[in-house]
């Protein structure tokens, strides 16, 4: 029987690292009838994820967690499953949990998990964001940030949800942060350029978009902003609403 399992174990392994799910489904919900594998549980839940069946996932990540707590991509997964579902604090919960047991600070976990938590962090964070939510999703960039310091979208999207709370001076702190770490980021200079407008700069916001067209000639969004300072200064439409 052991000989049988260990064959239908690699069967399954081969048909996941395949891509070929339905095979993989097949052989490995066998295995753990016989021998529950920490491993096994992790690829199902991977599989059932892909498939939608959210619950299900969920169960198998938290079967092979049972057997070995230790294991942080299962967290990982469970996490973003748990993410999917709409169990945003259990999932922040797990987040928090699997960063602890990596290596006992956010600060040495390796960068790959660094990355995935990182962009998990930033994912419930434009969730709280399309909420209204704007403190909430705050809190969650700021923890995507403290993993990577320098990914500039996160900082532009902090910078954002500061200006919709209207902390304008917050906003620009943000998007200046964005922009000395790559200068060429194109949504930090736009956002930057809105939020002086917004505060009555209107000769930094031009400068703004000015300085983006000569970077990247064809950026509609500072091309209509600059014709609408342009209409505006004649007389014509307001720029508010298009911010």
């Amino acid at each position: 029987m052991a000989e049988n399992v260990d064959e239908l174990y690699m069967r399954g392994r081969d048909a996941f690292n395949n891509k070929e799910w339905a095979e993989a489904q097949k052989y490995l919900e066998q295995v753990v009838t016989v021998r529950p594998y920490a491993d096994v549980y992790n690829k199902l839940g991977q599989i059932y994820h892909g498939k939608g069946e959210l619950s299900r996932a969920a169960d198998a990540f938290r079967k092979a967690l049972s057997l070995n707590p230790g294991y942080t991509e299962v967290s990982l997964n469970l996490a973003v499953t748990l993410n999917d579902m709409g169990k945003y604090a259990e999932a922040n919960e797990i987040f928090g949990r699997a960063a602890k047991i990596a290596h006992g600070s956010p600060y040495s976990i390796d960068p790959f998990i660094k990355g995935k938590l990182a962009n998990e962090h930033a994912r419930i964070g434009d969730i709280y964001y399309d909420m209204g939510l704007f403190g909430e999703a705050v809190e969650e960039y700021r923890k995507a940030i403290n993993l990577r310091p320098a990914c500039v979208d996160i900082l532009t999207k902090v910078g954002i949800a500061y200006r919709e709370k209207g902390m304008y001076n917050e906003a620009i702190r943000e998007f200046m942060k964005a922009r000395e770490i790559h200068p060429r980021y194109i949504p930090a200079r736009i956002n930057l350029g809105i939020t002086y407008y917004m505060k009555g700069f209107i000769d930094l916001a031009v400068k703004e978009w000015t300085e983006t067209l000569e970077m990247n000639p064809e950026n509609s969004d500072a091309k209509m902003y600059l014709k609408f300072i342009q209409s505006e200064q004649e007389g014509g439409e307001s720029l508010e609403n298009l911010s």
